[in-house]
């Protein structure tokens, strides 16, 4: 073995050295991609099955963060800090972020990697609703899934198969489609019934269904809709929901509850405004803790009485 052989030798040992010590070190940080058991662990893990949605708003952030380098960081860090214990998803809207241009995107981005630093295993959401021809949701997939390190990404199913595959190609992430959605003109089109009385929304479901796996597919279906959830459960038994419309838009945590939880859970029940305004002083963070606190209470409560626990 000459000298320069010997070196390399020496340096590759080294390396291999400090890559084993900083892995040991910092094992506690290694992530399991989230799988739909996982999922029922930590919200049996933590009590809760509460997704915190990051509508961050620069014109209702407290007057006091404005001064920050980046206000929209600083708001979605202390609304993380306080609410972390007591929640198992956050999903921030890309809308409030993509209206502030590339200082919006810088401000996501650092959002998303401060609570993998804090929580590797919280489930996170991007609440894009993207749905485009096969080629450009192939880039959308990319975008989400490689720039950003999110578990899955909301999308609006009315093109087609087509526009869904790009997502569920990525192996151990998820897409999150529309199905039965809160807002006042959902009805516009997705109670349109076909000959056989069968709605849009559920022709969706039926169809999605076969898509992907329970692993892979996830349905938006909104509070304010609660009984029909049974309809969806029949549809869909063992996919989770992701269901937003508590608090804020009236929406009911017990009939949620009631109509939508399986053997597994399988709900994401979402509040965004209710939490993240419930102060608008200097006292946002903890007002926005005990909201949240309250919700996991009360979904402990039912996870109880479902015999989840």
């Amino acid at each position: 073995m000459n000298f320069f052989s010997g070196l390399r030798f020496i340096c590759d040992l080294v390396i291999v050295i400090c890559v084993f010590f900083w892995q040991k070190k910092y094992k506690f940080k290694v992530r399991n991609e989230m799988t739909y058991r996982e999922l029922f662990g930590h919200i049996r893990k933590k009590k809760s099955f509460l997704c915190v949605g990051l509508d961050t708003d620069m014109d209702r952030i407290p007057k006091h963060l404005l001064s920050e380098d980046d206000p929209v960081f600083a708001f979605n860090r202390a609304i993380v800090d306080a609410t972390l214990p007591f929640a198992v998803a956050y999903k921030p809207n890309l809308a409030f972020y993509e209206v502030l241009g590339a200082v919006g995107w810088e401000s996501l981005k650092k959002t998303v990697n401060y609570i993998r630093s804090k929580s590797p295993e919280i489930f996170l959401i991007a609440d894009a609703k993207r749905g485009d021809i096969g080629n450009t949701s192939k880039m959308y997939a990319r975008t989400f899934f490689e720039q950003l390190d999110v578990d899955a990404v909301t999308l609006s199913p009315y093109m087609g198969q087509d526009t869904v595959m790009p997502f569920l190609n990525f192996k151990d992430k998820w897409a999150v489609l529309l199905a039965l959605t809160s807002n006042p003109s959902a009805a516009d089109f997705q109670y349109f019934e076909d000959k056989s009385g069968r709605k849009l929304y559920e022709k969706v479901l039926e169809t999605s269904r076969y898509w992907g796996t329970r692993d892979q597919l996830m349905y938006v279906v909104g509070a304010t809709r609660a009984q029909e959830l049974a309809k969806v459960r029949k549809l869909v038994p063992d996919n989770f929901l992701l269901v937003p419309g508590v608090g804020a838009q009236g929406g009911s945590l017990e009939e949620v509850a009631r109509y939508g939880m399986n053997d597994h859970c399988g709900l994401l029940v979402n509040s965004s405004r209710g939490i993240l305004y419930a102060s608008e002083g200097k006292d946002f963070a903890d007002k926005a803790g005990e909201k949240a606190r309250a919700l996991q209470q009360q979904m402990e409560r039912i996870l109880q009485s479902n015999g989840l626990l």
